[in-house]
Order: structure tokens, then C-alpha cells, then sequence
């Protein structure tokens, strides 16, 4: 059925998901009051308007829409364009296969492997805006001096001139190939951080404002936005020579220095307008996908923000955590990463272990059993990303537990890759909720485990303190990290020691 407006009754046990990833926390929908407005902001991380149920319903538009679940209802407005609604899918996971096929299939490639087989390395927070090539050579030796796998690094914010100036800081990176090449021969590869704003006073600015490739406000006038590094202005993604002038600087650092990829930050919704003047008159929410697609040239890349692109080979990491249990801390990680993979989003990265908002991590006295669990949280993810450096802040022990999350994420990497790679032809999710995988056996109320792939259950610790918890096995055997064999379906609780990651697969039938 298409439609400008749209109400559904919900049927007995039914719940909903989709929207924004960082709403992962509030799904399912369905048992008490929520709404959205897609087109007004994303909360920083990936949206896609797109809902799907467990009784096999979905609503699909290629447009922004508000939605509201009231009083055993959905509602939903568009604000520009039609819904597409749709039953008889049968389940979650009927529903969801549907909509993939059917409005964003996926391309049959993948980001770079090594994404999925080794922990990331990014410098955010243990550099903030100081990198310098002395300590991105130190960060790299300490990696491997203390038992971990080398992977992707990613030098963040300020190894530039302005922004918009892509040419790494001579005076804290004096030979940048020299650098590069270290890194390479230690078995890394390298990812330099970039975004779409030009800074107004800089000779770059100068010489792009006059090329119609900066955006223009309603009054056709370069646009000046503030973000969170100040105001600049934006590259206006929608028009082929801004694409083309910002993929030039990026492929220019790829061959002359040996940058193997890019980490391309902002885009987010908040910094543009609807009524913005731009090549291809576009909605805010199009200017987010506009920069993303920029990305696609590139397999060594990650996106934070992003505007539907679901099936594309492109690595969307959850938004900023903060270094803290609840909120918007640990116990976000598995929810908004379950909501990334409903919106179609397959290759999903965590935040930073220990959480990447910086002044959160900062300010707050760090807590060594929340930065080990975060580990261990993040290790059967499809990624984990390390920022501060765990041997700076942990003592021996704690350490010894993050290098255990990180080995165990290396030891199952290349099975995470083929989980990956049959993403790449089916569009499935790799990190699946518990209710997309076992339809019918009441699982969409878990929130707190997860399926990796179809047969590898992962039960993190997300509480303070806790050294057991409960766990919801489905139908069948499932034989556990520590040799336990649990039969299900079932709930039980388990032992888990701050030295233990709780995992089980399902015992293949004789």
C-alpha cells in the first residue's frame, strides 16, 4: 500500500524497530509512547526510513517521515514523498529479507578485511586534537609490545592544515611517507580522519568559494555552519566537481604517502537546511548521503552519520559513548548496534572501548572493570575499536583481559569475514537480534545478547559489579567458551568472572 499518511493498529505481541540506531535502547517499539521525526536530526549516527515488525509488517519511504507509537497504535506522517507499507512477510526476519531485496540490495563486496580480523587502532582519545608522528609510531610499537594484534590505525582530527587543507602539519608530522611505511612494516594499515567543512579564512576557501562547489544558504549566499570544531563552510557533496575535488585530495594522499583509507566524519543532518541552495536541491537528509557516498570509493573507510546507504560497503560506527554503564554508555553498545543491523546497516563498528566522547572520558575517574567489559563487548562485535591506550590507563590485569578480548576478536576474524562476505549477497545482518534469528520462541524483549551470525550466541556483561547473569538460550545445544553445554530453550545463569566474555555456539544436529 502507498500512502502520505499511515495508521496501524498493532497486533497482540507485536513490536517494532528501525528509525535512527541511536534509539536502539527504546526498541522494540510498541509498549509505551515513542516518536520520531526522521528528517530532524539523526542523533548522530545512522537513520533509515524504514520500520519492521515481528509479525512480518514493514513501512518503507525513500524520504524523512515522523512516526509515533501510542495506545497500541503506529502513526506515521510523511514529510515529503509516500509510504510503502507492506505484511505477510511472517516475521522480523521475513520482513526485514523483503526490504533489503526489495529497496536497498546489497553490492557484493565488502570493506577491507582487515576491518573484521583485528582490532582498530584509533588515536582520538589517547591524542585528541595533538597528533604527531612520534606518537603515532609510539601507540604502534606499544600495540605490539604488549601481545596485540596489529590492525587499522586511524590518525584523528588536527594532522592537517585547516580544515579543508588535507596536507598533513609539517611540524608535527616532518615525513609523513617515512611514517606511513614504519606502520606498514609492522603490519598496519592507515586511516587519516577528513570531513566535509572548508575553513572560512583559509587560502583553500579562497580558491574553492568561487567554483560553486561550497554549499549556499536560502539567500544563495556561501553557507557558514557551526559544528563542533567552530564554523566553516561545506562541501557541497551534491555536485560532481565537490566530489571530485575532495576524492582528488584523498587519492593524492593515498599515492604519495601510502594512506590506505579514510575515516569521514560529520555529514550529520543538523548541519544543513532543507532550504540550503545546492547543485541537486536536496533535503538535509540528502546532503548526509551525498557525503557518504564519497566514501564509496574507498574500501578502508567509516561513517558515524549516515542517511540510508543500507547494503553498501560501508563501515558505520555506533556514535560517541560515554565512559559510564548507563545512559548513553556500555549498556547502549549491544541495543543501537542490533538497531544498526534492522536498518541494513551489516558492517557495524562499536565506539572507542571505554567510550569515545572525550570529555566524558576525560572528566570522569576511569573505571578499569568498565574498560575491560567494554572490551569484551566490543570483541565478537563484526569490529572493536581501541582509542586510549589500555597500557597507559589499566594495571597488569586489567590489561591482560582487553588483550584477551583482542586476541579472541583475532582468533574468530576470519569467520567474521565470511559472515561478511554472505552479508554482502544476502543482506543480512552480522550481529543479529536474538528475535530475527529465533522468531518463535519470545526473544524480542532481549536486549542484552546477541547472535553473531546464525550459530555463535554472545552474552557480554553490561552491570557494574556483576560476575553472573542471566542467559536466554534458544532451542537446541549450545556448547560455551568454558566447554558448558546448555540445552535450550532455557534461562539460566552463568558464571562471569571479569576475565570472561560468556559465548556459545549451537551444536550442529548428528
Amino acid at each position: 500500500m502507498t500512502t502520505s499518511d499511515l495508521e496501524l493498529k498493532l497486533m497482540p505481541d507485536e513490536y517494532w524497530w528501525g528509525g535512527r540506531a541511536a534509539d536502539g535502547r527504546s526498541m522494540p517499539y510498541g509498549m509505551e509512547l515513542f516518536e520520531a521525526e526522521l528528517g530532524a536530526t539523526d542523533k548522530g549516527n545512522q537513520a533509515c526510513p524504514l520500520l519492521l515488525s515481528n509479525k512480518g509488517r514493514f513501512v518503507w519511504s525513500e524520504e524523512p517521515f515522523a512516526f509515533r507509537f501510542e495506545e497500541g497504535r503506529l502513526r506515521i506522517g510523511a514529510n515529503s514523498g509516500e509510504l510503502i507499507s507492506g505484511d505477510g512477510f511472517g516475521t522480523l526476519k521475513g520482513a526485514y529479507l523483503h526490504v533489503s531485496r526489495t529497496y536497498f540490495p546489497p553490492v557484493a563486496s565488502i570493506p577491507e578485511e582487515l576491518l573484521f580480523t583485528a582490532p582498530q587502532y584509533n588515536l582520538w582519545i589517547e591524542l585528541l586534537y595533538e597528533p604527531t608522528q612520534e606518537k603515532v609510531i609510539q601507540y604502534a610499537k606499544d600495540v605490539l609490545a604488549h601481545g596485540m594484534p596489529p590492525g587499522v590505525i586511524m590518525i584523528d582530527d588536527n594532522w592537517h592544515g585547516p580544515y579543508g587543507t588535507w596536507t598533513f602539519d609539517s611540524s608535527r608530522f616532518p615525513d609523513p611517507k617515512s611514517m606511513v611505511d614504519e606502520l606498514h612494516s609492522m603490519g598496519f594499515q592507515v586511516m587519516l580522519w577528513v570531513c566535509p567543512f572548508i575553513s572560512p579564512d583559509s587560502r583553500t576557501f579562497r580558491k574553492l568559494e568561487g567554483t560553486g562547489v561550497l554549499l549556499k544558504d536560502r539567500e544563495g549566499k556561501t553557507a557558514i555552519r557551526k559544528w563542533w570544531n567552530g564554523y566553516s563552510a561545506v562541501l557541497d557533496c551534491t555536485n560532481p566537481d565537490a566530489v571530485k575535488w575532495m576524492q582528488e585530495q584523498l587519492d593524492f594522499l593515498q599515492t604519495e604517502y601510502g594512506i590506505d583509507g579514510f575515516k569521514l566524519d560529520a555529514g550529520d543532518i543538523e548541519f544543513y537546511e532543507n532550504d540550503d541552495c545546492s547543485f541537486v536541491p536536496t533535503t538535509c537528509n540528502g546532503h548526509c548521503e551525498a557525503w557518504a557516498r564519497v566514501g564509496l570509493k574507498y574500501r578502508l573507510n567509516e561513517y558515524r552519520a549516515c542517511w540510508k546507504l543500507a547494503g553498501q560497503p560501508l563501515v558505520q560506527r555506533l556514535k560517541d559513548k560515554c565512559h559510564e554503564w548507563q545512559g548513553n554508555g556500555l549498556d547502549a553498545l549491544i541495543p543501537d548496534g542490533l538497531a544498526q543491523g534492522l536498518l541494513g546497516h551489516a558492517y557495524t563498528c562499536p565506539d572507542m572501548i571505554g567510550g569515545g566522547e572525550f570529555l566524558s572520558f576525560t572528566s570522569a575517574r576511569l573505571d578499569a572493570e568498565l574498560f575491560v567489559r567494554y572490551a569484551q563487548c566490543s570483541a565478537l562485535f563484526p569490529m572493536m575499536q581501541f582509542s586510549a591506550a589500555p597500557w597507559r590507563v589499566l594495571d597488569k590485569e586489567h590489561l591482560e583481559y582487553c588483550v584477551e578480548a583482542a586476541k579472541l576478536h583475532t582468533r574468530m576474524g576470519q569467520e567474521i569475514v565470511e559472515l561478511a562476505e554472505q552479508s554482502s549477497v544476502s543482506g543480512e545482518p552480522i550481529l543479529r537480534h536474538m528475535a530475527y534469528e529465533f522468531p518463535e520462541e519470545g526473544m524480542e524483549l532481549v536486549r542484552d545478547q546477541f547472535m553473531l551470525g546464525s550459530s555463535l550466541l554472545v552474552a557480554p556483561i553490561v552491570t557494574k559489579g556483576a560476575r553472573t547473569r542471566q542467559v536466554v538460550f534458544p532451542s537446541g545445544s549450545w556448547v560455551g567458551d568454558d566447554g558448558s553445554l546448555m540445552e535450550g530453550p532455557s534461562v539460566q545463569w552463568i558464571d562471569a568472572p571479569l576475565s570472561r566474555l560468556p559465548w556459545y555456539r549451537k551444536r550442529q544436529a548428528d
